[in-house]
């Protein structure tokens, strides 16, 4: 699948199931730590909102942690923006060209479908994001990337059970691929018997 195509499928398809949330849905807890799926929303949609300036200033007050900016940003776009404006920026930019920074379309697409999986699995929403998806996005995945979410995968050896991919050594961890991705961003998963 070509990545350009894969990255606006997915904003579709997220587009698509953010349009039957309910408010109380919009207003609930994600995996993204202290984000309700407002601000999760919010998060993926600053790159169409916000100005470089902004992004800029934002990082200063931060001291130059992009984490720290980040949370501030979400929660105050989430705090003056309905569900229904976040979901309209959304539809209209499915083909906006954003990376993150010193990243790549790879790193777009990646971005989308973790906060995508954020909402849903914490929601437990029976979606599935589409395997062509996840092989682009698992087959970037390096051991930088879980340094940097803080996930300990030490001694475990990560297997999809719905593709060819496995991560790292050790003790084999079986499980649906899109719930290893999440394993790797250090997100803290629903017991088995809890997800849809």
């Amino acid at each position: 699948m070509d990545i350009t195509e894969a990255v606006a499928a997915e904003r579709r398809d997220q587009a698509e199931l953010l349009e039957t949330l309910t408010q109380q849905q919009w207003d609930s807890s994600t995996l993204c730590a202290g984000w309700r799926v407002k601000e999760v929303v919010a998060h993926t949609t600053l790159p169409y909102r916000s100005s470089t300036g902004r992004v800029l200033k934002e990082m200063l007050k931060a001291g130059f942690r992009f984490n720290r900016a980040s949370d501030r940003m979400a929660r105050e776009d989430a705090g003056r923006l309905s569900p229904r404006q976040l979901l309209d920026t959304l539809k209209a930019n499915v083909e906006h060209p954003w990376t993150p920074p010193g990243g790549d379309q790879v790193g777009a697409l990646s971005h989308d479908v973790i906060h995508g999986l954020d909402i849903t699995v914490a929601l437990g929403l029976d979606r599935k994001v589409p395997l062509d998806r996840l092989r682009l996005v698992l087959d970037g995945v390096k051991p930088g990337h879980v340094r940097y979410f803080g996930a300990n995968l030490k001694g475990r050896k990560l297997v999809a059970t719905d593709l060819d991919w496995t991560f790292g050594e050790g003790t084999p961890v079986h499980d649906e691929a899109q719930n290893l991705l999440l394993l790797v961003c250090g997100r803290k998963l629903p017991h088995p018997e809890e997800r849809p």
